[in-house]
């Protein structure tokens, strides 16, 4: 166990409780001033299989997930023969005194003494949340809001359990090392990367969502439906997911800031209708949560496999931009800033994430909505020529947008090609001429990449590329290497398309090794950095067996 987080591992199966044990601990957790970082661990089905859900928890903010379990909750005894070994040398085992556990280090607890199988999982919290060190009335006041919905007989039954729980606990005799308190805590928000996506989506202006459930994307569309009576936002649930991109082009083509999210098996679908955006000059967000493939593949578990499908995505030659988050901020941020430059550029934009960034928690500051404004569609009809000409040419190869039905100009649009005013044309130097233009958006679009973050050591020994989601993973590992006396840095790329390499490339050159850090086999980032300049990356760290990139991963990795 780190001086500086500890790593709860909860297991059990699918119906035992430990999704509403660990949004409790969660909660309770951030209350008491800690800092955490979720990672879940799923098989595809209902009930049964073994699951987990981990928290670490630290007093400074938490980068990344951890290998070594420090507190092993184990809701059945399969939790303990799978991960018995991954405990800690000071760690800690909390299991049923009815298992079998070959380590000494483990609190035995009677459950049945202290509670029904219904409420064991609450039995199970207040052991947790004692043992390391959380406050009884945090947890109390997290568990009370938690179970709002329930009666008051079965709340006070949930109450009594706890207390019983935390006395239990209080009087055992354990050599467990609990952090230190955070004596003012700041107020912090709790949301996954798909929270953080629909808010900045609706701080964007989002007016139309369409989509069909597809894991991990489908929480966006199922929160969104949920606030939408106040927010304004229609949500619809489309039959498919062609049905769904060609659905939100319409909408935004009416004028409403238009997104939608799948993963990659329902992206395949969407492709078409990406070509369609971008001929029609459409603005559309598009949301591909990342997934194990190819086809269902495994639907829990988490990849950076689809890096150069969303790339290549649409037939045809046009421009577009993909954001990657890494972090809950940047999940916020990335998000509206797909929508800027989509409604900007007149052109599809995708914001490209994972199993594990949309469906890992994290604790986060409130964002600062006072200097954002909501991104306007459409241009005013009164600074238009007559007659309107959808398509025009310009000098940067965007046309004035007016929306139909809002003026008395004509927005004729097709998805042939066509000439200024929006009809269908085999004019072949007119052809020409549109495929310019709309290529001459994407020299705006490179005006306003983002550049990569760089942290660490000038002219390091080891410089650690990444993108995506392996953000906190690769600074921690970064941060260990730094404390060993490496000289080390890192280069992660929050926007991978489109790539400008005096970006980036001075600090490639100057680095003695540069190593590719991706969740995928083949190492796409790789080879879209050697096709966009010509530097190859001969060391890659790699991972596709569907679990996130921790910095152990990482570090096994350097040392082969």
């Amino acid at each position: 166990m780190s001086g500086h987080t500890i790593n709860i591992l909860i297991g059990g199966e699918a119906g035992q409780g430990l999704l509403t044990i660990g949004q409790i601990l969660v909660k309770s957790i951030v209350r008491n001033g800690y800092s955490i970082l979720v990672t879940q661990n799923s098989q595809s089905r209902i009930r049964g299989g073994h699951n987990t859900f981990a928290i670490r928890m630290g007093l400074k903010d938490v980068l990344a997930p951890t290998e070594l379990v420090d507190v092993l909750v184990a809701l059945n005894e399969e939790t303990v023969k799978i991960h018995e070994d991954k405990v800690s040398s000071r760690g800690c085992i909390i299991a049923d005194t009815a298992f079998h556990v070959e380590k000494d280090i483990c609190l035995q607890v009677p459950f049945q003494e202290m509670a029904s199988n219904k409420m064991s999982n609450t039995a199970a919290l207040g052991v947790v949340a004692s043992l390391i060190g959380l406050d009884e009335a945090s947890v109390m006041s997290a568990m009370d809001d938690f179970f709002s919905s329930l009666d008051r007989d079965t709340l006070e039954e949930n109450r009594q359990v706890l207390k019983k729980a935390f006395q239990w606990t209080g009087e055992q005799s354990t050599n467990f090392q609990c952090l230190s308190r955070n004596a003012h805590p700041s107020q912090r928000l709790v949301m996954n990367g798909n929270d953080a996506i629909v808010l900045g989506a609706l701080t964007s202006g989002l007016r139309f969502y369409s989509f069909y459930p597809m894991t991990p994307a489908t929480p966006i569309g199922v929160t969104l439906a949920a606030g939408a009576e106040e927010t304004r936002v229609i949500v619809e649930q489309a039959e498919d997911e062609i049905a769904a991109i060609n659905m939100a082009i319409g909408a935004s083509f009416a004028g409403a800031p238009s997104m939608v999210g799948t993963s990659g098996g329902g992206f395949a679908l969407m492709v078409e209708g990406v070509s369609l955006a971008a001929m029609t000059e459409t603005p559309i967000v598009i949301v591909v949560a990342q997934r194990p493939g190819p086809a269902t593949g495994l639907p829990t578990r988490t990849e950076q496999g689809d890096l150069e499908f969303v790339l290549h995505a649409g037939h045809g030659e046009f421009p577009k931009a993909i954001f990657a988050p890494g972090t809950i901020d940047e999940c916020f941020h990335l998000t509206r800033k797909a929508f800027e430059i989509s409604e900007r550029y007149q052109s599809p934009v995708f914001l490209l994430t994972d199993h594990f960034l949309s469906d890992s928690f994290r604790d986060t500051a409130p964002f600062d909505l006072n200097n954002l404004l909501p991104i306007i569609s459409g241009a005013d009809p009164k600074t238009v020529s007559v007659p309107y000409r959808r398509f025009a040419f310009s000098e940067n190869g965007v046309s004035p947008r007016l929306l139909p039905g809002l003026s008395r100009h004509l927005v004729v649009v097709d998805s042939d090609e066509h000439t200024e005013d929006g009809h269908i044309t085999e004019d072949l130097t007119i052809r020409k001429q549109m495929v310019e233009k709309r290529l001459k958006k994407g020299e705006g679009i490179m005006k306003e990449v983002l550049p990569p973050e760089v942290h660490g050591d000038e002219k390091p020994d080891v410089l650690l590329v990444s993108w995506g989601s392996s953000k906190g993973a690769v600074m921690e590992a970064a941060s260990k290497l730094r404390s060993e006396g490496e000289r080390t840095a890192t280069l992660h790329f929050s926007q991978v398309w489109p790539l400008v390499p005096e970006n980036f490339m001075g600090h490639l050159e100057e680095a003695r090794e540069v190593v590719c850090v991706e969740g995928n086999a083949s190492g796409q980032m790789t080879r879209l950095i050697q096709r966009e300049t010509g530097f190859q990356i001969k060391k890659k760290v790699l991972r596709y067996d569907g679990l996130p990139i921790t910095p152990e991963h990482i570090l096994r990795g350097l040392a082969n």
